[in-house]
């Protein structure tokens, strides 16, 4: 069917008749916080105004300003602090006696029922941006956070990690030899590699299922059902080969490494990022600074797999050795790699330790002797470097996402009230507020 002629011209004269009316003036915020810390110089720069116009900073003012037209939001008692970034997350799931064993009990959607908590909870906390780092769920509740259709915050998420058979990340660990004969070998497609080749399809695999980061276990895990927490699990020519492909698809690479052998090799081969680092020394230390090597510490699941460890018949067996030791080491560890000088990005890995928490790193940097301007420069502008989003991320300038969070006081002085958080903006979105 066509319009008639008549009906057409009366189409265009309204068409024309909108294009000539002003534009609808796009929604305003101003935030008005009564001091805020500039991450980019790891200072407070006093009172300021965060004008936010369709999701960025529009503009930063000085002092208590109330621009025309805009909604106001009074923080004038609290700190404000661009939104945190959490750069080691499992949303997935959550510590608890039964973890071993829900695996065989329960199926994908209840796991996935739980993340929605578990990302609001996370982004109620301060943190508007996190990295997962393992974990099939969460590339669906990336997406569905997304479109809006649950709280949380922003996610960049690896899928599943990459592993060799037996080690950190095997999913077939810990299986009778009647379920292991029935689910069959993991192969590259599961995230399992014996070889530089299907190194190189694991990589192309996470790339298929829309992974946005790269993870490898270069060495053995705490929480596994395995022997070693500490042995190299990759060869040098192996983790090459994720380093090369992953470079092809734009990927960055986080390493899980605790002993030393499986993190030289991490490092010499071009990783990103060495996440945890137990048994870190001057020689690793060295080598890191030499490459440009991040370090996420984790210190906050390595005091919480500590703890764990002394409760009778929290963790199996042969997981309760390995838990009681890297707890008793990875503090000690990032307070060394903080006085040597390596590059230092925020990350809890929450989920091993409990998902709300994670401004507890704070307060366990201060303690390892860093300080609190400096503890939150890790969650900011190191964090937003090591994703590759600095012009998106990490500190508040007009053109980048309106992510603010703020604190009752001056966390510069009290670290501590990074655990009550009173605000936080999400690109624009207000979720919480005093």
């Amino acid at each position: 069917m066509h319009a008639h002629p008549g009906h057409q011209a009366a189409l265009l004269t309204l068409a024309l008749s909108f294009a000539t009316l002003p534009a609808l003036a796009a929604d305003r915020t101003a935030v008005q916080c009564g001091d805020t810390f500039d991450a980019a110089a790891g200072k407070l720069i006093g009172a300021h105004t965060v004008v936010v116009e369709n999701g960025q900073i529009r503009e930063l003012l000085k002092g208590i300003q109330a621009p025309e037209g805009a909604e106001l939001v009074d923080l004038s008692g609290h700190t404000c602090s661009p939104g945190w970034i959490d750069m080691h997350v499992h949303l997935r799931g959550q510590s608890n006696p039964q973890s071993y064993s829900e695996g065989f009990r329960l199926n994908p959607q209840d796991f996935a029922y739980r993340s929605v908590g578990y990302a609001e909870k996370t982004l109620l906390a301060g943190f508007t941006t996190v990295r997962d780092l393992g974990g099939d769920i969460t590339l669906s509740l990336r997406d569905a956070i997304n479109q809006g259709l649950v709280r949380g915050p922003r996610i960049f998420a690896a899928g599943k990690s990459i592993a060799t058979t037996g080690g950190h990340g095997d999913p077939s660990n810990g299986l009778n030899t009647q379920l292991a004969h029935l689910v069959g070998p993991p192969g590259p497609t599961e995230g399992v590699i014996n070889s530089p080749e299907q190194a190189r399809q694991a990589v192309r695999q996470r790339y298929k299922d829309g992974s946005d980061v790269i993870k490898i276990t270069a060495t053995g895990g705490v929480l596994s059902y395995a022997k070693s927490a500490d042995a190299p699990q990759f060869t040098l020519d192996e983790v090459a080969e994720v380093v090369r492909t992953a470079r092809d698809y734009g990927y960055k690479v986080a390493a899980h490494a605790h002993g030393k052998e499986g993190m030289k090799r991490a490092i010499l081969a071009g990783v990103d990022s060495i996440e945890h680092g137990t048994y870190m020394d001057e020689e690793i230390f060295k080598l890191m600074k030499e490459k440009g090597t991040w370090y996420v510490p984790t210190v906050s699941a390595g005091k919480f797999v500590g703890r764990m460890a002394a409760i009778d018949g929290y963790y199996p067996a042969i997981v309760r050795p390995k838990a009681a030791a890297v707890g008793a080491q990875i503090a000690d560890t990032f307070a060394a790699a903080h006085k040597a000088g390596v590059k230092i990005a925020f990350g809890t890995d929450a989920g091993v330790s409990f998902h709300g928490d994670n401004a507890e790193e704070f307060v366990f940097m201060v303690e390892g002797g860093m300080s609190p301007a400096e503890a939150l420069r890790t969650a900011t502008v190191h964090a937003a470097e090591l994703l590759g989003e600095s012009e998106r991320l990490g500190t508040l300038e007009p053109g980048k996402f309106a992510d603010i969070v703020a604190v009752p006081g001056n966390p510069l002085t009290d670290v501590s009230l990074t655990r009550a958080v009173s605000f936080v903006m999400k690109q624009g979105e207000i979720h919480k507020r005093p």
